[in-house]
């Protein structure tokens, strides 16, 4: 098992209800089947998670992104205007 660090940003933050939480993972999970346990246990962020942006240690990350212990998984909505 590994821990991550989970932050969530804007509007993730009032869906959650928390700005940070840390959650257990199995080893070599990927971004993409983070997703998929955040929208088993935080069903009020599935909508969103199709769209949101995410970084792993303050570097952008893909749904194959691989998420090593400690690491620190930071949620943003998407941004739009201009």
């Amino acid at each position: 098992m590994s821990t991550v660090k989970l932050m969530f940003f804007a509007n993730l933050r009032d869906k959650v209800g928390t700005k940070s939480v840390e959650i257990d993972i199995p080893e070599k999970m990927t971004v993409l089947e983070l997703k998929q346990k955040l929208a088993r246990e935080f069903p009020g962020l599935e909508p969103s998670l199709d769209t949101v942006v995410i970084a792993v240690n303050r570097e952008f990350a893909f749904d194959e992104t691989i998420l090593m212990d400690q690491a620190e998984v930071a949620l943003f909505p998407p941004v739009s205007g201009g």
